[in-house]
Parts: structure tokens; C-alpha cells; sequence
């Protein structure tokens, strides 16, 4: 029995405004599933989520191809050429699942990263990143791979840790220092998903701002809407952005984090 995810909650606007070109770097879109019909094999089947509903929670930005950006999921076998056409129309990375526990892969679906060594000289020809879902814990033996590979890395989820296990847990660790030297991009995003303390995840704010210390300029922010596979209370993205802001207290900070880095990282044109 594939499991049914709830619909997200309807976003609030975020209390402090937003600077102009503020980017929001997860966020999911699907369906209608009449007309893009799910994976038999998926792991979860989510409400129709469409791009005309998450532009809608979107504050000041237009419906422009030069405004967005994708993440896409291919596997081994989709040849260069419509890599290369996806390239066109705004495709900058591709999205692997390494996610594991116990050795054995924790989601049905996804693609593996096995699968990046046969696709990464077409993500290196088209200058696209390498974004992973990874629990922190499998970090230490996952660098050398991503290295080898000779693509940016950008880690989901602040690593997806357990806020329970704390900052100093070797997996968070071996993050901190990846991140530290350069090696990898990492997502300000799912406290959601790290704590189970909603709405306020103050046990998340220490990850966050481990983070910021380690290298800023390496950050970026997102939301994750409509939060597929979420367990326990949704979130609302608009108080998601208010714990951002207040988490991250330096505006000059915020401005790297939301505008100028995710500007490198997706090839987005200044403001």
C-alpha cells in the first residue's frame, strides 16, 4: 500500500519582508497526476501540488522562465540529449537518494548515487550540481565518493541529522568540515523534518547556526513545500521564513543566504 500524504497548510505571509531577489531553493512540485501519472514504484503519493499553487504563496515574484530553477531525478539511462534539453529549459542539478538505516535504503524510489558516476560528465559538460538526501550519520564514508565525482554538492535538510543527537555527533561533524573547506552547498531547510518539537523546532536552531558559522557563503534557504512525507504537525512556510530571520540575525547574512548565493549556485541573473 503506497502511503497518501496530507495537503500542506496553507502558507502565512512571513512577518519581515523579504529582500528583492530572495530565492526559495526547495520546494516540490506535482502533478496533476491526470495529466503526469505518479511512479508504480514511489514511496509515498502526494496531493496535486502545481506550479500555479506554489506561485501563489509567493511574495513579489513573477511567472518568469528566468526566474526559476529545477532539481530533476534521472536515472543512469536518460541519455545526454535530453539532459541537455532540460538544460534549456532551467534544470541546474539533479537529485540523488542515499539515504539510509541500517545499511538498507530507508525510502522506495528515488534514484541511487551509484547512478551519478554514469551521468556526472553530462552534469560537469552543463555545469549542473549534485543535490543528495542523506542522513549526516552515512557523511564520513559518502565524502570520498562525492569527491571523485567532481560535481558541486549541495546537502539536503542541514543534513537531515536527528536534532536529538546534537551538533557535536560525528556525522554533523564530518558536515561542518565538508562544508568548512569548500566541498559542499548546504540547505538552511527541513527543522521540520530534524525536530519533532513543531512549530517553533528550537532544538533545530543550533544546527542552523552551527552552519552559519562554519562557511555562509556556501548556504542557501528553502522551504520544502508541500512537505511531502511529512510526519507529525505541517509546517507553515511563511513561519519557516520568521525562524530563518530569526535565527539568522545579521541582515547582511540573510541577504547572502537568500539572494547572492543561491544567484551562484543556479546561474540566476543580479537583480
Amino acid at each position: 500500500m503506497i502511503p497518501a500524504c496530507p495537503a500542506p497548510r496553507p502558507p502565512s505571509r512571513p512577518r519581515i519582508p523579504l529582500p528583492a531577489g530572495a530565492c526559495d531553493t526547495h520546494a516540490h512540485v506535482f502533478g496533476p497526476a491526470a495529466r503526469f501519472p505518479y511512479a508504480a514504484d514511489r514511496s509515498y503519493t502526494p496531493p496535486d501540488a502545481p506550479l500555479e499553487d506554489y506561485l501563489a504563496m509567493l511574495d513579489a515574484l513573477a511567472r518568469q522562465p528566468g526566474r526559476l530553477r529545477g532539481v530533476a531525478v534521472a536515472d543512469a539511462d536518460v541519455p545526454a540529449a535530453e539532459l541537455r534539453r532540460w538544460h534549456g529549459l532551467g534544470v541546474r542539478g539533479l537529485r540523488f537518494n542515499h539515504f539510509f538505516r541500517g545499511g538498507q535504503l530507508h525510502y522506495r524510489g528515488g534514484v541511487p548515487l551509484d547512478a551519478a558516476r554514469v551521468l556526472a560528465p553530462v552534469m560537469q559538460e552543463l555545469g549542473w550540481h549534485l543535490q543528495l538526501w542523506i542522513d549526516v550519520k552515512d557523511l564520513p564514508e559518502t565524502v570520498p565518493i562525492l569527491q571523485s565525482l567532481g560535481l558541486p554538492v549541495v546537502i539536503d535538510h542541514m543534513g537531515r541529522s536527528d536534532a536529538s543527537a546534537g551538533t557535536a555527533s560525528p556525522g554533523f561533524a564530518s558536515l561542518l568540515r565538508f562544508l568548512g573547506a569548500g566541498g559542499c552547498w548546504v540547505k538552511l531547510s527541513g527543522a521540520h523534518r530534524i525536530s519533532r518539537a513543531a512549530p517553533d523546532y528550537p532544538d533545530a536552531k543550533s544546527f542552523h547556526q552551527a552552519l552559519i558559522a562554519e562557511n555562509p557563503d556556501r548556504l542557501v534557504w528553502g522551504g520544502d513545500w508541500p512537505h511531502p512525507r511529512m510526519e507529525g504537525e505541517m509546517p507553515d512556510v511563511g513561519h519557516l521564513l520568521d525562524l530563518f530571520t530569526a535565527w539568522t540575525p545579521d541582515a547582511a547574512i540573510r541577504q547572502r543566504i537568500l539572494v547572492a548565493n543561491p544567484q551562484r549556485l543556479y546561474g540566476f541573473t543580479a537583480a
